[in-house]
């Protein structure tokens, strides 16, 4: 239960953080709008720094991140009965953390009209700045290749500035290789706050477009067997 809990709660912290930043930018009438890329990457940052501080107070390890989970769970470095809870606790909490971050920006969703003005589905989860789905799928394996396997090499990253240094990971890779689709590189940060915008009765909401919803899921997953083969050949 500590692993499930401590799971849901970080990951909950993580998305409402982001996803309330891409609303603060996106939609109408907020002291955010129009920040740019920059800010919402430094955001998510801290907000993955800040997830993971929650989850490790919890007795989770902070992965917030089913690539992460499996990916250490298939080459020997996290046991498979924890995979389970940690998994329903990562995909929960997004969800949850992202239908709080809706309820907070209700006004601004009715103040932004339709998708060109700002209210889509990329307030909360991830879509390709050129439609190419090989491509896409190349960018987040690379990306989340990336990711995890300098996550592999801090050892336990919930230990006192580790997950600042994880934040910082995650604001240089979305200045970097996220330009391209948005750097999803975490299945549960892009299916749950996508489900939640599904979901909810969002004023004025767009598409879901789950149509490039695999594209999150496989890249990341991939990326993660990846660098996590890596480190168990070399190490």
């Amino acid at each position: 239960m500590n692993g499930f809990i401590g799971e849901f709660l970080g990951t909950m912290v993580l998305i409402i953080f982001g996803t309330a930043t891409g609303a603060g930018v996106n939609l109408k009438k907020t002291y955010g709008n129009n920040a740019g890329w920059l800010l919402i990457c430094l955001a998510w940052g801290m907000a993955v720094t800040m997830g993971v501080y929650v989850a490790a107070a919890f007795g989770a390890q902070g992965h917030l991140n089913p690539a992460v989970t499996v990916s250490y769970a298939v080459f020997g470095m996290f046991p498979w009965h924890d995979v389970l809870p940690y998994v329903l606790g990562q995909f929960l909490g997004a969800f949850v953390g992202a239908t709080l971050a809706i309820f907070q920006f209700i006004p601004h969703f009715k103040a932004t009209k339709n998708e060109a003005e700002g209210n889509s589905v990329g307030i909360f989860a991830t879509r390709p700045a050129i439609a190419s789905p090989l491509y896409n799928l190349i960018s987040e394996v690379v990306t989340t290749f990336v990711f995890i396997f300098v996550l592999l090499n801090l050892g336990d990253f919930t230990t006192g500035l580790k997950p600042f240094i994880v934040g910082m990971l995650i604001m240089v890779l979305g200045v970097s290789l996220g330009t391209t689709t948005g750097f999803a590189i975490n299945p549960a940060r892009d299916w749950g706050p996508r489900l939640a915008y599904t979901i909810w009765p969002i004023p004025n909401k767009s598409g879901a477009e789950w149509s490039y919803a695999w594209v999150p899921m496989v890249g990341p997953m991939l990326g993660g067997f990846l660098a996590a083969g890596l480190q168990f050949i070399i190490k």
